[in-house]
């Protein structure tokens, strides 16, 4: 049996059990691969449900089990660590039919990866909060503004924030409005934010190392009235902003 064959039947939980496999004694192993085989899936299962706790919330056990089910079946691990398995799924989302009438759960999965990448991301000390005041505004905009390693940006077309507020808070019914994302970890946990208008494009701007004169630029051709203290303000609380640098 080639090992692309052996890989294969390992692979998929509902297929036939390959023939020719012989345990220590030259009896048959068929059994003991279809046990070893239904473990393999059920731990890949069990990654999806634990590691998407948004989606678990939004779709309940059941559901959420069938989904699991679903995308393993046609989606192997492509690492050892199983702890990033799952990347795929909120493209799989995109194309699920069952779940169509559900079009915001690709972006809820985004979400939940987001916030699984921030509480593993590497810690990262944050500049004090008056370094800010003690620049000029020639220098403010000259800077880079360097994130924590944890800071993600999510941006999406449904009201995520009040649909994550929705499965983990019992807060109110989501409005009408598309809302993007910003995660902190300020200490062990992150956090998830809703942002104003403009704010997500500056902090792209950020990440990709633009200015922040050029940030700021960016923030306001989306949304002339971006407000840019009140994202600073909100950085420097969650502890997201790590550095200034200026070029010299």
């Amino acid at each position: 049996m080639s090992e692309g064959t052996l890989l294969s039947a390992l692979r998929d939980p509902e297929g036939v059990l390959p023939s020719g496999l012989h345990d220590g004694r030259g009896g048959p192993a068929t059994r003991r691969f279809a046990v070893y085989r239904n473990n393999i899936a059920v731990s890949l299962r069990e990654a999806i449900v634990t590691g998407f706790p948004t989606l678990l919330a939004l779709l309940g056990p059941r559901n959420m089990a069938q989904l699991a089910r679903a995308f393993v079946q046609g989606h192997p691990p492509t690492s050892p660590v199983l702890l990033t398995y799952g990347t795929e799924l909120p493209a799989f989302l995109d194309g699920f039919a069952p779940l169509a009438t559900l079009p915001y759960l690709a972006d809820a999965a985004r979400l939940d990866l987001a916030l699984r990448r921030a509480y593993h991301a590497a810690d990262a000390d944050p500049i004090p909060p008056e370094a800010l005041g003690l620049l000029s505004q020639t220098d403010l905009g000259r800077a880079v503004l360097i994130l924590a390693p944890a800071v993600q940006v999510l941006r999406s077309n449904w009201p995520l924030h009040d649909i994550w507020r929705l499965a983990h808070q019992d807060g109110p019914p989501p409005g009408a409005q598309a809302q993007d994302l910003l995660i902190t970890r300020a200490h062990f946990d992150p956090a998830c934010h809703a942002l104003s208008p403009g704010a997500a494009a500056f902090l792209q701007a950020c990440l990709e190392g633009r200015s922040a004169a050029e940030a700021l630029e960016q923030a306001r051709t989306e949304a002339p009235a971006f407000d840019l203290s009140a994202l600073l303000a909100l950085l420097l609380a969650q502890r997201a902003l790590c550095t200034l640098e200026i070029p010299q």
